[in-house]
C-alpha cells in the first residue's frame, strides 16, 4: 500500500517540552515532536510561530526537557492549549525554577533537562537551534553515571495512530552486533 508523502512515518519523534520565559519573566512549556541532536552539543527542533519561538527571539534561551511515561499528561497538556491563552506552568500545577546556566525555566517535574543557548532561528524554515550549555538529570535516572533510558522511560509520538510509545528495552549493542558480518 502507498501513502502520500503527507503520511509518512518516521520514527522515533522525540517528545520533547520547550521552557521559556516571556518578556516579563512568566514561564512556559510547549511539546514538541519534530526534534534531534544535529552535532555534538547541540539540538535543532522545527517549530511553526508560537509564543515559545516569541520568548526564543526575546530571550535567546530555552530549555529542553524529555517526555517520559511519568510525564505523559502534562506532557501532552503542553501541546492542547497556547501559552497566549492560558499559563500552562500554572494550570498544570509544575514546578519551575531558572536555570543557572540560561534565561529559561526548568520544570522540576522532568527528570532530565537540557539548558540551551539559540545559535540560530530561522523563521522561514520554522526551525530553532540551540547549543546545549549544561544539562541536569535526577539520580533516580542515572546507571554508573550515565542516563539510562531503562529507568528514564521516554516516549515518543507515534504519528499513525496519535499516541505515545514508551522508549526503553535494549534490543542489541552498538558498534558491536554487526561485528559478525564485518568480520567474515
Amino acid at each position: 500500500m502507498e501513502f502520500d508523502s503527507k503520511h509518512a512515518v518516521i520514527v522515533p519523534e522525540g517528545v520533547f517540552i520547550i521552557g521559556t520565559y516571556d518578556e516579563n519573566g512568566v514561564p512556559n512549556a510547549m511539546n514538541a515532536a519534530w526534534g534531534i541532536q544535529s552535532d555534538y552539543g547541540e539540538i535543532t527542533l522545527y517549530l511553526a510561530k508560537h509564543k515559545t519561538t516569541e520568548n526564543v527571539k526575546k530571550t535567546g534561551a530555552f530549555t529542553v526537557a524529555f517526555a517520559t511515561k511519568d510525564t505523559l499528561k502534562i506532557s501532552d497538556y503542553f501541546g492542547l492549549e497556547s501559552g497566549e491563552n492560558v499559563n500552562k506552568i500554572e494550570k498544570a500545577g509544575v514546578h519551575v525554577h531558572k536555570s543557572a546556566h540560561v534565561n529559561a525555566p526548568i520544570i522540576e517535574e522532568y527528570p532530565v533537562t537540557l539548558e540551551c543557548e539559540v545559535t540560530e532561528w530561522n523563521e522561514e524554515k520554522e526551525y530553532l537551534r540551540g547549543k546545549i550549555v549544561a544539562q541536569q538529570a535526577d539520580e533516580s535516572v542515572l546507571t554508573d553515571g550515565k542516563i539510562d533510558l531503562g529507568k528514564l522511560k521516554p516516549i515518543m509520538f507515534d504519528a499513525s495512530f496519535h499516541v505515545y510509545r514508551m522508549i526503553g528495552e535494549v534490543a542489541g549493542k552498538a558498534f558491536q552486533d554487526g561485528l559478525e558480518i564485518k568480520n567474515k
